[in-house]
């Protein structure tokens, strides 16, 4: 067991419970972020989690409709079922449970997410997390850009003690990287931990921390206990925390060096100043940010 005095581990700030909320026609939300605590987890902006939502078969996949992102990137881990994207920026594909979708709206694009067709014929379960990540200033109008990040292309790192695993999916961890490219200093990890696992993890002080409760029960700092949906923000005291699984567990951690700069948003749109907000709504309504053709 781990004997390290609790005073060597971060402290926490805050442990949040999500709203819940229905998104697009299809897609019922547990929301922890936006929240009180957004400017210290600064990159991350909001996380949704879907589900785990039973999907009763159908001829008719439901989901989000196409609407529009400008300033920031969304990412989509899939834990189960299907989900199908295409947006304007000419990007299609399928995200399967392990998988992971990365994409910079940047300048401005229209994206949808629906059920995949032989997902929603056969039916099923459905857990997704979202999340969006925010832009630095120099780089929000970047042009669209979409990463489909396979299972198969996640990295993994076990627990010292066997009982857990870490799926990097960006930045670095223990000497394994990633392949998710970033436009800021961040590290996004998926953790799975048997029932009993004891471990350290080690992230750069200065990042912003967050643990996000995908499923289960954990023990942080002087023994808090956090369960399944709750949002962890921790301080900036130390580089480590310590994690006890007293249930199979499952956390993604957010981390990232944070973006000390203006925030104005509005809707599906991230920028630093109203007037960027006003020209992002107007460029979307103009058509700028691309319409389907169907």
């Amino acid at each position: 067991m781990d004997t390290t005095p609790a005073t060597d581990f971060r402290r926490i700030f805050q442990i949040i419970d999500g709203n819940r909320k229905a998104v697009g026609d299809g897609f019922q939300v547990t929301s922890p972020m936006p929240g009180p605590r957004i400017r210290q987890l600064s990159p991350f902006l909001l996380i949704d989690h879907i589900g785990p939502m039973a999907i009763a078969p159908s001829e008719q996949p439901l989901g989000s409709p196409p609407h529009p992102h400008r300033g920031f990137e969304t990412v989509t881990v899939m834990y189960q079922g299907v989900l199908a994207h295409r947006d304007t920026a000419g990007h299609a594909g399928n995200i399967g449970p392990g998988d992971v979708q990365w994409m910079t709206a940047g300048a401005g694009l229209l994206h949808e997410e629906l059920y995949e067709k032989e997902f929603t014929r056969r039916g099923g379960t459905l857990e997704v997390v979202q999340l969006w990540v925010n832009m630095p200033q120099k780089d929000k109008m970047a042009p669209a850009n979409y990463q489909d990040i396979p299972s198969a292309a996640i990295k993994t790192v076990p627990t010292a003690d066997g009982k857990g695993s870490i799926r990097v999916i960006a930045g670095a961890y223990e000497g394994v990287r990633g392949p998710a490219s970033t436009f800021s200093p961040l590290t996004m990890l998926d953790v799975h931990l048997s029932k009993g696992a004891e471990f350290t993890l080690s992230l750069p002080q200065d990042y912003n921390v967050g643990l996000y409760i995908v499923k289960g029960a954990v023990q942080l700092y002087d023994g808090r206990p956090t369960i399944t949906k709750q949002l962890v923000v921790l301080g900036w005291n130390s580089p480590d925390m310590r994690l006890t699984a007293t249930e199979d567990s499952i956390i993604l951690v957010l981390a990232g060096e944070p973006i000390e700069e203006p925030l104005a948003t509005y809707g599906p749109f991230v920028m630093n100043t109203n007037k960027e907000l006003v020209q992002a709504i107007a460029d979307y309504e103009s058509g700028a940010m691309g319409t389907f053709a169907d």
